[in-house]
């Protein structure tokens, strides 16, 4: 009797509100390492940052800086260095579109048409990012060279004149800066190609439209959310690069990342902070409007 009185007593059930409690804790315990890290390496540096923009900026390495709430600091970073600010600004917005036309039929033949070759391209849209940047970028430091058979061979088609050159031009900036940025374009168009239901594809077909048509209505549509990561991965980093700049331009083509590290270097912190502040904040606005106006929220 006491066995199976025992077995007839009733479980009383684990209260909801614990059960909750529980998972709050464990879903908090998960971010913390996330939350830490982000906070170590991203928030204080960017408060560092900040504060050092505001610093005096008659201060030295040597005699140190004093914090004066310098917000002048802004005004004459921005008066003085508007050109290469601007020039950044361009160099990336060229550089993501020749991203984006060189990219998206790369993404889509390896999404629809490369069949069992898919992983290899793949593997070969990746593989420079296993070779220095640096090196890439003196790679074409020697292909565009004045002797280089890139040259000859335009002087030849006479789209180049006999004394006409690529090396040190905005052509050639923006060609490292496209090559060293595509892949950051292709991959994130090929994860949305690929998602792609291949049946809307053949309904378009079905409903008598254009190939042309197709791409327009229904492929590109459903492509937008790697179309906008596409850009947004390529546009930010292009957007601070000096070793393009440095390596295959000149001081007429230098952007406002070549400014900001040679201001560092000479112990100009106020001044390179701030414009490094300035051009955060340049970037994170036309970012916040751009996919605003692509209307999605999903990046991937």
């Amino acid at each position: 009797m006491s066995a199976l009185g025992h077995l007839s007593t009733p479980v009383t059930p684990e209260p909801v509100a614990a059960r909750k409690g529980g998972r709050r804790r464990t879903a908090y315990l998960l971010l913390l390492p996330g939350g830490l890290w982000l906070i170590l390496f991203f928030v204080v540096p960017l408060v560092s940052l900040v504060a050092a923009s505001l610093y005096d900026p008659n201060g030295s390495i040597e005699a140190g800086f004093r914090m004066t709430w310098s917000f002048h600091n802004y005004v004459d970073a921005i008066a003085d260095y508007a050109v290469p600010l601007g020039r950044s600004l361009w160099y990336s917005l060229l550089t993501t579109a020749f991203c984006l036309l060189l990219g998206f039929p790369l993404a889509y033949a390896i999404a629809f048409k490369a069949g069992r070759w898919k992983n290899l391209l793949l593997a070969l849209v990746i593989a420079p990012f296993f070779t220095s940047f640096l090196i890439r970028t003196l790679s074409w430091k020697l292909l565009l060279g004045d002797n280089g058979f890139v040259v000859d061979a335009l002087r030849t088609v006479h789209i180049l004149g006999s004394d006409g050159r690529l090396l040190a031009t905005t052509a050639a900036v923006v060609t490292g800066l496209t090559y060293n940025f595509l892949p950051f374009m292709v991959l994130p168009l090929y994860a949305s190609l690929e998602k792609i239901d291949h049946r809307l594809i053949e309904a378009g077909s079905d409903l008598y439209a254009s190939a042309f048509t197709t791409f327009r209505t229904v492929t590109f549509p459903l492509a937008m959310p790697g179309v906008v990561a596409g850009t947004l991965l390529t546009f930010i980093p292009a957007a601070g690069d000096y070793i393009n700049a440095q390596l295959l331009g000149t001081p007429k083509q230098r952007m406002i990342g070549n400014d900001i590290q040679r201001l560092f270097a000479a112990g100009a912190y106020p001044t390179a902070a701030a414009l490094s502040v300035t051009l955060m904040a340049a970037i994170t606005v036309l970012v916040l409007f751009y996919v605003r106006r692509a209307g999605t929220e999903e990046l991937v």
